[in-house]
């Protein structure tokens, strides 16, 4: 387990690690609920917040795709800002009890070296996406690779989260998309429908697969979602395979063979052989959480990768004590500030209850990973700071009362999925319905203002 450097009583700083959705609304909560003389630094390695709910669309439809990335220049939603307030694009590189590590210094902002002394955090990472979205994998133009293209690719350019970036790298996925006559969407979630019938619906000529390992879609959510988007994907003419799993054998490095025709070539566990010139992956994302296990391994689940926390959004060990009888190597990487936050807390229930954790990267009690369970997580959390803050600095006041802290429980599930470029189907809770007025940008100007930013037209969504 790691140490770390000790705030002092003079450091007064929240850091909340990943600025997407449920980072975003944290900062926005403590920017406006802190005490005077605190400081919140949100970080990203991103340049812009990527809204990934149009993404796979943007993928696919050109002219739209500089409307997923969202400045962060007004995300505290403060006019004027507080310069106490910053936001850093930097990636995180380690995470200690009280301090991180980040991949560059910003000696301008105050910052002269590239470690930061937090009071508490928030770690935000979320998750990585599967492979034909993920702009920071290692090398994801092989996933989509088209033998037919006559594009070519300069893999080796290091991509550093910028939006110019970014919208390059949609535009030539894009013309990878335009350019095989064939396609194979591995894996039925909401990623897989969506590449599919968007893909169907932009080209109705291509030929379109869809392979689902199991014999139900969206198998978390009411079978009337599933009877509905099996229905669409067959009028739609998409050839639907359930209850076949592709045999990760005949992929290797996310390539496969190719056959005479320069077509990919997989199978399934059944030894069913696929054809097809583009094949995407899209088998489910994987929590960003390596750098809280290399903190403390016993902070997240072998099995599913998800940090362990409790209801107040801490994150906690299932291996230790919580009688409140701590070992002493615990007692000793704690500091000052934690013992206090400690002591509003009541009985100990974790060796880190300066340390949250939300969204895609938390075992949040079944919480589905979406936008908005990040969230309301995001909200919860910030409100426990500010009450474990003001607790602190009460302290010396007997008439003082803490107030206890906020527990999450999840909502009711709810999801949306397109169904080609006018159509969706959604459930919230037991209510599963249809739209039909679905427009190309998936209305992508409603999330802007979440991050600060006024969009009265397509043009003041390029910045």
């Amino acid at each position: 387990m790691g140490g770390g450097l000790a705030p002092t009583s003079e450091t007064k700083t929240i850091v909340v690690l990943g600025a997407a959705y449920g980072g975003a609304r944290a900062a926005q909560i403590l920017a406006a609920g802190v005490p005077e003389g605190w400081k919140v630094i949100l970080i990203d390695r991103n340049s812009h917040a990527n809204h990934v709910y149009v993404m796979p669309r943007y993928t696919v439809l050109p002219g739209h795709e500089y409307k997923a990335f969202i400045p962060y220049d007004k995300v505290f939603l403060v006019d004027p800002p507080k310069s106490e307030h910053i936001r850093l694009h930097a990636q995180v590189i380690s995470i200690r009890p009280h301090h991180i590590k980040l991949s560059r210094s910003f000696p301008e902002l105050g910052f002269p070296t590239d470690t930061i002394t937090f009071d508490y955090a928030i770690y935000a990472l979320g998750s990585h996406l599967p492979p034909p979205l993920n702009l920071w994998g290692p090398s994801s133009y092989k996933y989509l690779e088209s033998p037919k293209s006559n594009e070519t690719f300069d893999t080796e350019v290091k991509y550093t989260g910028l939006k110019a970036q970014a919208c390059d790298w949609f535009k030539e996925k894009q013309k990878v998309i335009k350019d095989a006559p064939t396609v194979l969407v591995v894996g039925g979630g909401a990623l897989g429908i969506q590449f599919a019938t968007d893909i169907k619906s932009v080209y109705p000529e291509k030929e379109v697969t869809l392979l689902h390992s199991r014999s139900r879609l969206l198998p978390r959510f009411d079978e009337g979602m599933h009877d509905e988007i099996s229905s669409s994907c067959e009028a739609m003419g998409i050839n639907l395979i359930l209850g076949e799993r592709l045999d990760l054998g005949s992929i290797e490095k996310g390539e496969a063979k190719t056959n005479e025709a320069g077509q990919k070539i997989v199978r399934t566990v059944t030894g069913r052989k696929i054809a097809a010139d583009l094949l995407l992956l899209c088998t489910g994302q994987a929590p960003n959480t390596g750098l809280l296990k290399a903190m403390d391994p016993t902070t997240v689940s072998d099995s599913t990768g998800l940090v362990h926390v409790l209801k107040t959004m801490q994150i906690y060990s299932p291996t230790q004590n919580i009688t409140g009888e701590e070992s002493s190597s615990l007692v000793d990487a704690l500091d000052k500030l934690s013992v206090d936050a400690e002591k509003a807390l009541g009985p100990m229930a974790t060796s880190y209850p300066h340390i949250f954790a939300i969204g895609d990267a938390a075992d949040a009690f079944g919480a589905i990973p979406a936008g908005h369970n990040a969230y309301s997580q995001g909200e919860l959390a910030s409100r426990n700071i500010i009450r474990l803050i003001k607790a602190s600095e009460s302290k010396s006041d007997a008439d003082a009362v803490d107030e206890p802290l906020e527990e999450y429980a999840p909502g009711l599930p709810a999801i949306k999925v397109s169904l080609g470029l006018t159509r969706a189907v959604y459930q919230v809770g037991p209510n599963i319905g249809l739209k039909t007025d679905g427009v190309p940008d998936l209305q992508a100007a409603l999330i802007w203002p979440f991050f600060g930013q006024k969009v009265e037209k397509d043009e003041d969504m390029i910045p």
